[in-house]
């Protein structure tokens, strides 16, 4: 495969935004609704620049469906309803040293789990744009730190990149309505110059309902993260006023996923899982983990380099095996050719490849002259299914990255000038019931019409 059709496969793995990423919009601007979808989470995490890290939906917590993915973290998606926390349950040392930040902008909610939990994995490579805004806003407060996600071109791009055009404009309404709203109340609340009383404190410090409340009827859905750091786990909410502390990670624990389990299930129950309705399920729940197509790819490297290291000592030692094997894996170079990736041994990934590498060829040195065949054999036999996974990477990201392209395409314009169209041609009206004055023809009318023809 060229290296263009490489790139249009692969493109939510490198994709970046190309606005300038240094600079801060002190006026800001909106952020749009996004999907809680896992293909959402991780275009929105190669934007970022985020590397070797990816976002799957998980669709049970028990051990059997979770630990065996090591989750750096987790998204939880609710229906978020008001929290009878204080300001003062958060009031713990320990969450000083955990890189959290309030959601100051209203639908930025899923950007600041995202952050919330990436900011605080260490081992990760989260790109340079996100290693400067760390390093940038470390010692500052979780309020000051909301409202540099909030003024972030880089972020606010990334984030709005994955949505509708139709939220996108949404959003931009919400804001004009707001505005205009707070200022008809204001000027309506305004009482005459003769009659103004002095704002007491007690008004001025009552704090304002969040925007999610201005509408029982509303169904409000919100992001928060989970994530362990300094030796416990974090539940990160950026509506709260701080971390809360979930439990501490003991030594010798196999799994953080072991101290979030209990506070995971209170939340589902809390939040959905004991509906009154059958099958009534208010939340999902992502799991941020290293990148599927990386492992993937790295085990089918290993593979092609033990593949070559064998037939060297065959062809040295054994003259004419070839005539030996069996006639299915003849064409073994086949099995280690992908979409996107030759039988030739490629790039890897994984830092400690090469230490790994050279063991296995050490080992295969070591291997007795009489069992080189049935160890070739057994390698392109994991070859062939090294290939499977890679291609299922490949077919993934391939749906992704057309679902992206689907959700983020504008309709609009077509859709405008299509109904043009047809009341140009004279269509429209037909189509909706109305006459050619634009009246509405009744129904009885219609089948008037209908029995006379």
């Amino acid at each position: 495969m060229d290296d263009v059709d490489r790139d249009t496969v692969m493109a939510d793995k490198d994709q970046t935004p190309s606005q300038d990423t240094g600079g801060l919009d002190l006026v800001g601007g909106p952020f749009a609704v996004i999907e809680s979808d896992p293909g959402v989470f991780t275009t929105l995490l190669r934007t970022l620049g985020v590397r070797g890290l990816e976002v799957v939906e998980l669709y049970d917590i028990e051990p059997w469906a979770i630990n065996h993915l090591k989750p750096h973290g987790l998204i939880f998606c609710f229906l978020w309803h008001k929290d009878t926390h204080r300001a003062q349950d958060f009031a713990d040392p320990a969450a000083e040293r955990v890189w959290f930040a309030n959601q100051l902008s209203q639908d930025s909610c899923a950007s600041a789990a995202v952050l919330n939990v990436l900011l605080n994995c260490p081992g990760c490579d989260v790109g340079p744009e996100l290693e400067a805004f760390r390093a940038e806003t470390e010692e500052m407060s979780s309020v000051m730190k909301g409202l540099a996600i909030s003024n972030s071109h880089f972020i606010r791009e990334a984030h709005n990149s994955l949505a509708r055009p139709a939220d996108i404009r949404g959003a931009l309404n919400s804001i004009a309505r707001t505005t205009l709203d707070a200022s008809k109340k204001s000027q309506s609340a305004k009482p005459p110059p003769s009659k103004r009383r002095k704002t007491t404190t007690a008004s001025r410090d009552r704090p304002s309902k969040p925007a999610a409340d201005s509408s029982e009827d509303d169904e409000v859905y919100h992001f928060i993260g989970y994530v362990p750091a300094h030796g416990k786990v974090w539940e990160l909410d950026g509506l709260k006023s701080g971390p809360l502390e979930v439990g501490e990670l003991e030594s010798g624990m196999e799994c953080w996923m072991d101290v979030a389990r209990p506070a995971l299930r209170m939340k589902m129950e809390k939040y959905g899982g004991r509906a009154e309705g059958a099958g009534d399920i208010r939340f999902s729940l992502l799991a941020v983990v290293d990148d599927g197509y990386m492992a993937a790819s790295d085990r089918l490297e290993m593979l092609k380099r033990e593949r070559i290291a064998l037939e060297r000592r065959l062809d040295a030692e054994c003259p004419g095996w070839r005539n030996e094997i069996d006639p299915m894996l003849e064409n073994a170079s086949e099995i280690f050719t992908t979409a996107l990736q030759s039988d030739v041994p490629g790039p890897t990934y994984s830092a400690g490849f090469g230490h790994d590498m050279m063991q296995k060829q050490v080992a295969i040195l070591s291997i007795p002259q009489d069992r080189l065949k049935e160890a070739w054999t057994a390698c392109v036999n994991s070859g062939l299914q090294a290939k499977v996974a890679v291609e299922d990477e490949i077919s993934k990201a391939r749906t992704g990255h057309d679902e992206n392209i689907q959700r983020t395409h504008d309709f609009e314009p077509f859709i405008r000038e299509y109904i043009k169209h047809l009341h140009q041609e004279g269509l429209l009206n037909p189509l909706l019931g109305r006459d050619e004055n634009g009246r509405h023809i009744p129904a009885n009318a219609k089948s008037k019409g209908k029995a006379k023809g």
